[in-house]
């Protein structure tokens, strides 16, 4: 066979080099140094939430200051268009915050006290009352034997739990004279000395575009969450005479203090009107000769606050802000595990605060992921 001059033989292919592939390499759906961004960040939270909750004796009223200040930092400045010094206007401030909660609490603590001093009394009251269900829990004892269960039966009388509840639930709601009094102080403090703090964390940044960013933020969370106090206040109160009103029409013993007790519970979300809820049944259950009277004012309660949770509150503060309900609730169980019912009512605020400063870092005019077709 004859070779022509232009034809040149290819150089022999060395032993073992792999063949090239048909595809060209694929560029890692993850890449290593977003792993470790990633990790560094999870290690990062990890490490301020063992830090808030190891440091809660500090964290918590500190937090708690920050957030109510914030809040009241409205009407301090009302105070000083009106020429009221700024110290003097936030020492005004508290007190009078002081002064309604004192007498919240007044209000709520004498008929507790009276019904404590009567707990054995009670015990035996509720034990008359619930024998209604002294059946069914037969019932359920035989079925759980015919399945398999134990085979000593308890009694089946219904029974009281004995647990010394009073001691640990005191602990749990009431904070310490040092974390009351470290919150008062940074609580003054922060509203006196809160327009130069504005103005040092505006002056923080250099460039003029970013110092104007961080006040507007700063507007907004003022302007926000002095809203939100103002229209849950109103809304709590009203909820209070409402509780008082069908617990007067009811015949329920202590009207007035059922009543500021359903205003102060129902600023925890989801929580505080379902504690309230057991209350009122365990009170009309020990109350009233049958189980039907007993049940009627919560009942009623529980009509009452199903329309002001998903039509009332939604409407009046949806129009300032829209607030997920999964968000909302995720939010209150990590800060009621974080910080016990303090940190349930700093968890709507905090919420809040972070969508606030979600929406000027990310505005709606930012490039967003495509739709589904």
């Amino acid at each position: 066979m004859r070779v022509l001059p232009n034809e040149r033989a290819a150089p022999p292919e060395p032993a073992g080099k792999p063949l090239p592939e048909g595809k060209s390499e694929l560029p890692p759906v993850i890449r290593r140094t977003e792993v470790v961004a990633f990790s560094l960040v999870a290690l990062l939270v990890i490490c301020i939430v063992a830090v808030l909750y190891a440091a809660k004796a500090f964290f918590l009223p500190v937090t708690m200051a920050f957030v109510v200040g914030t809040m009241l930092a409205p009407a301090a400045r009302v105070l000083e268009q009106h020429h009221v010094p700024r110290a003097v206007s936030a020492v005004l401030i508290v007190a009078a915050a002081c002064a309604v909660v004192a007498f919240m609490v007044g209000l709520i603590a004498s008929p507790v006290m009276e019904w404590s001093a009567r707990l054995p009394e009670l015990g035996s009251l509720m034990k008359e009352k619930l024998h209604v269900f002294d059946r069914p829990l037969s019932l359920w004892q035989q079925m759980q034997s015919m399945l398999g269960g134990s085979e000593t039966l308890p009694a089946a009388s219904f029974q009281l739990p004995k647990i010394e509840w009073v001691q640990p639930t005191v602990e749990f709601l009431s904070p310490t004279l040092a974390e009351f009094l470290l919150f008062l102080a940074t609580l003054i403090l922060f509203i006196a000395s809160w327009p130069d703090l504005r103005r040092a964390l505006v002056m923080t940044f250099g460039d003029r575009e970013a110092r104007l960013r961080t006040l507007r933020i700063i507007n907004a969370v003022e302007e926000h969450l002095g809203s939100y106090l103002l229209v849950v206040t109103v809304i709590n109160l009203g909820v209070g005479v409402a509780t008082g009103i069908i617990c007067a029409l009811t015949g329920m013993p202590n009207p007035a203090a059922l009543g500021a007790l359903a205003a102060t519970l129902n600023f925890i979300p989801i929580i505080g009107p379902v504690f309230m809820f057991v209350i009122l049944t365990v009170v009309g259950v020990v109350a009233f000769p049958t189980l039907a009277a007993g049940l009627l004012a919560p009942a009623l309660f529980a009509g009452m606050t199903f329309l002001e949770g998903h039509f009332l509150t939604p409407v009046i503060v949806g129009r300032r802000l829209q607030l997920n309900a999964l968000a909302v609730f995720i939010a209150l169980a990590f800060w009621t595990w974080l910080w016990g019912p303090m940190g349930a009512f700093l968890a709507s605020p905090i919420l809040i605060v972070v969508l606030i400063i979600k929406v000027h870092l990310m505005p709606d005019n930012s490039p967003q992921l495509p739709g589904h077709e």
